[in-house]
């Protein structure tokens, strides 16, 4: 008899289970299919919320593009340690490998006399005029690539400072301003980007809000026949929820599109402007869990709005 009992619980229990989720696939593409039946209303709501979502997007990739930028820009931010002139090239050799081992220390690239000469002839136009020297002029170049220079101006400046107490450098050569105004412009943008997502995330819950509002005020009659006959809130603004969270996935898969056709089209212009500079940056995209990450973001925010005003307007609607 017990067995039979818990057969019968267990049998009961996957039943609820079953119509549970029938009653919960039901509201989902229900409300899907109302939402095809005005299809002018959804489609400009959708529109609406899709250009706001895609801004936020667009800037969140416009920075992430131009941190790639950074990173590859890196090598043009190297210090040069110019050593003195008594230094010969054998030492100088030496002293670059044992800088190597630096831990701070990204890279380091050693330039003999004979090489940084015959850099200036090429790349100046004043190569007869130079052959009239007795001698070179030009000191042993050793330059530097210290690691992470563009998050910590602290341990750059202590960098610096360890080069310069070296008996064989001469001077220290390094572009702190252009480091400062880096920092400073990649630490506006990343702020930027957080303030316009989160007035961008505000917009998205206001509007679905605002169409369920509307949609709930159409519907009117249909709430308070449910409420007389019993239903309770979370049984009415299901439906509702559910048209909300169509509303924001279909709004984050459609500012998807926009997001990657701007990226298209702005490709090859920026393709060719790299290939001028003779650098190898290519155009970042949207990853894979960052489109799942927009669909979840724009979703939620919508199913938010909705709750919002379906919390507050469900108490205003009193069956007479």
């Amino acid at each position: 008899m017990k067995q039979t009992h818990r057969k019968h619980s267990r049998q009961r229990l996957v039943e609820i289970f079953h119509a549970y989720l029938l009653n919960h696939a039901h509201g989902l593409f229900s409300s899907l299919g109302r939402l095809s039946r005005t299809p002018f209303t959804s489609a400009m709501t959708i529109l609406v919320l899709s250009v706001a979502i895609s801004l936020a997007g667009c800037f969140y990739i416009v920075v992430a593009n131009i941190q790639q930028l950074t990173g590859n820009l890196q090598a043009s931010n190297q210090m040069s340690l110019f050593l003195k002139e008594h230094i010969n090239e054998s030492v100088a050799q030496k002293m670059a490998d044992q800088l190597a081992r630096n831990d701070n220390i990204e890279s380091i690239k050693f330039i003999s006399k004979k090489q940084a000469m015959d850099e200036f002839k090429a790349n100046s136009g004043f190569g007869d005029a130079l052959n009239a020297l007795e001698g070179n002029p030009l000191p042993n170049v050793i330059q530097i690539l210290p690691k992470g220079v563009l998050d910590s101006r602290e341990a750059l400046d202590t960098l610096m400072a360890d080069f310069k107490k070296m008996p064989e450098v001469e001077f220290v050569q390094v572009d702190m301003q252009w480091v400062e105004r880096l920092q400073a412009i990649m630490r506006i943008a990343s702020r930027g980007v957080t303030l316009v997502g989160v007035l961008l995330g505000f917009a998205v819950t206001f509007i679905t809000g605002n169409t369920i509002r509307l949609e709930l005020h159409n519907r009117q009659d249909e709430v308070v026949i449910s409420k007389l006959v019993g239903a309770t809130h979370a049984f009415i603004q299901r439906p509702f929820l559910y048209t909300g969270f169509w509303l924001g996935f279909i709004a984050g898969f459609s500012a998807w599109l926009i997001i990657t056709i701007m990226l298209l089209i702005v490709e090859s212009p920026v393709e060719k402007l790299s290939s001028l500079y003779h650098s190898s940056f290519e155009l970042l995209y949207l990853s894979f869990s960052e489109f799942i990450l927009l669909l979840m973001m724009a979703s939620c925010l919508a199913v938010l709005g909705s709750w919002a005003v379906l919390h507050y307007q469900l108490r205003q609607i009193k069956p007479q």
